[in-house]
């Protein structure tokens, strides 16, 4: 079989392509979302306060942009705490053992959660007391 990419370039080939590559790339967001929530205590605490936020955007008397943006910093909060989880994973795959790369990697993910969140209370801020 042809690879998409050479080995030189550090690709990988899957050997799929069109709707089979579609579906089990579905089905492997599938699993790291699964992942995510039976491993990571701050991915469902996370699900749980932006469930209950978009609950509220929903019902709340804003205008289309205001509901889309109160949702979507909502979401950017998962996809980060998603991210973080990730490289936490990939750290402790490398390594058990403490390393200031490893920590620096580490405090790097929870930085960006930090600043995910403090953007999540900014903008409902703004639009609820603007």
């Amino acid at each position: 079989m042809e690879s998409s990419g050479s080995a030189k370039e550090g690709k990988f080939d899957h050997g799929r392509s069109g709707i089979r590559r579609i579906i089990y790339t579905a089905i492997y967001s599938r699993d790291g979302f699964v992942a995510a929530f039976r491993s990571e205590a701050a991915f469902r605490q996370l699900l749980v306060l932006h469930g209950a936020l978009v609950l509220v955007a929903c019902v709340l008397d804003v205008n289309a942009i205001e509901r889309a943006i109160l949702l979507a910093v909502c979401l950017i909060s998962l996809l980060v705490e998603l991210l973080n989880s990730a490289i936490e994973a990939v750290v402790d795959r490398i390594s058990l053992e403490i390393h200031p790369l490893s920590k620096r990697a580490k405090d790097m993910g929870s930085a960006a959660q930090t600043i995910a969140l403090l953007m999540v209370a900014a903008v409902w801020g703004l639009v609820l007391f603007g």
